[in-house]
This record gives structure tokens, sequence and C-alpha cells, in this order.
């Protein structure tokens, strides 16, 4: 008797090993970006253990990473039953928050938020969907909580100074991304969010450096491209503006409409009587096509 029972448990304890083994595999697809695997790899775990809740959160996430949040939800609201997880709670208020049911997914973050060592993402999604939904007083609450939690985590800081340059306030913004740049040097959407301050201000010239050190990591961020473009050109500096623009327009046509604001509302650009003659001095060069009603 004694005997089947210590069977029954060696085979429970290689169940359990299996799918434990089985599951870090999915997760290690996760991380190599490989969501369609980890998707699989969660299935065979399911297909022995219908309710293993590490196997449905590794489902869920697998399907949210794939866009599919209408699938997401129910594996993840199954793991999430009886969590104490911050991450799960989190990748759950994600999946809610993609299906249109923000109440929950705000009431599920701020479950997340709760919890004990202090899980920064939450305060950081959470930060999001307020500014998502323009309840920016809200979402500076929310993030300025997590920074006095969490003040090593950059991605807070920076998420403020996009805060701050909705409400249109500049200063505050850039105290907030030198705070992230202090943190993480290299950070891409603090450099452009600290020349955009400047844009605001009007000091175009450190702006302008600003977007230097951000094409100069990153050469395809179109959008520093085109600020760099639009601060050329307010500092005087007419042809160098517009080459960058028609450079711009070669491998983005898309952004003509707004490479021709930028140009048409520049100091020498208001010259102009009318938006169609800076469409047509921009393509003198490259033929960009331009929607023939501009006037």
């Amino acid at each position: 008797m004694g005997r089947g029972v210590n069977n029954n448990k060696n085979t429970d304890q290689a169940a359990v090993t299996w799918a434990d083994q089985t599951l870090h595999l999915g997760w290690a697809a996760i991380d190599g970006r490989r969501p369609d695997e980890a998707q699989r790899v969660a299935r065979e775990v399911l297909n022995r253990h219908p309710q293993h809740a590490g196997a449905q959160h590794l489902l869920g996430l697998a399907l949210l990473i794939q866009q599919r949040p209408l699938e997401a939800v129910g594996p993840l609201a199954e793991a999430a039953r009886d969590t104490v997880d911050p991450l799960l709670e989190t990748h759950y208020a994600l999946a809610l928050r993609d299906v249109g049911r923000k109440d929950e997914s705000i009431d599920w973050l701020k479950r997340a938020m709760s919890r004990k060592p202090v899980f920064a993402p939450a305060f950081h999604e959470l930060g999001l969907i307020f500014c998502g939904m323009r309840r920016y007083d809200d979402a500076e609450v929310v993030l300025k909580q997590g920074i006095a939690l969490a003040p090593d985590v950059a991605p807070l800081s920076v998420e403020l100074g996009g805060v701050y340059i909705c409400r249109a306030e500049p200063a505050n913004a850039k105290a907030a991304f030198a705070r992230a740049l202090a943190l993480a040097p290299d950070n891409v959407r603090a450099l452009h969010g600290c020349g955009t301050a400047f844009l605001f201000e009007g000091d175009f010239e450190r702006a302008a450096e600003q977007f230097r050190q951000v094409l100069a990591r990153t050469p395809e961020h179109l959008r520093a491209w085109l600020d760099l473009a639009h601060c050329l050109l307010e500092l005087g500096s007419f042809e160098a503006g517009v080459t960058e623009l028609r450079a711009i327009l070669r491998i983005a046509p898309q952004h003509f409409g707004t490479a021709l604001k930028i140009l048409a509302s520049s100091r020498r650009g208001r010259l102009w009587l009318r938006p169609s003659m800076a469409a047509s001095f921009l393509q003198i060069i490259d033929n960009v096509p331009y929607a023939s009603g501009s006037s």
C-alpha cells in the first residue's frame, strides 16, 4: 500500500517537473520574441493539465503579444483568479484595456500597484492609460507615486515628462526628462522629449542638439528628423532645413503633409501666399506627389 502511494507521489512530482521545465522553454520564447512558439508550449502543458495557472498565464501573454486580446482575456482571467502576482495582474489588466474594459483594467492595475515589493510596470501602465484618456492629472499622480517608490526606474520619469508635454508645461517636462536621462543617458524617448520641451520654449538651437542626439542613436526616428528640419528653418538655415525635408520625403512620402506644414509655418515660409507654392517648392527636386486640392 505504501509503495503505491510513493509511486503516485513520484508520478505527480514528475508531472510537475515536466510542466515547469516545459513552461521555462515557453517563457524563454517570450523573451526571444517568439510568441507563437510560447503559445504552442502553453497549449502543450494545458493539454495535460487544463487548470495549470502558469500555462494559462503564458498562453494569455503570448496571445496578447500577437495582438489577439479577445482570445487572451479568458486564460489570463483564469490564471489571475486567485493570484497575488503583480506581473500576472498587469498582463490581465493590459488584455482588459485592449478589449475596451478600461475601468476593470484600472482596478487590476491598482491591485498590482498595492503589492510588495513595488512593481513599477503597474504604475507605468496605469499612467499610460490615464494619458490615453487625457486624464493628465491622474496620470501625474500615479507616475509621481511610482517614482517615489521606485526612483531608479527611468520609464516612469519619461512618461511623466510626456504628461507635462501634453499639458504644455515645458519646464516641468525638462525636469522629468532630465531625471530619466540621469538614469538612462541613451533613452531615446527622453532625449526626444527634452528636445520637444525646448521646441515649446522656442529654444531651437538646444532643441536641434537634442534631436541630433536622437538621430545619432536612432537614424530612422522620423519624428526627430522632422523636428530637426523645423529647428533649422527657424534658426535661419533655410536651405539646410529644406534639404532635410526633401530627404525625409524620399523615404517617407506619407509625411508630406507634415513637411509642408513645417515649411509653410517657418519664418520664410510665412512669406508665401499659398501653401501650394510651398508644396511646389518641396517637389522641385524630388517630385513628391501631393493632393492637387492643396491651396
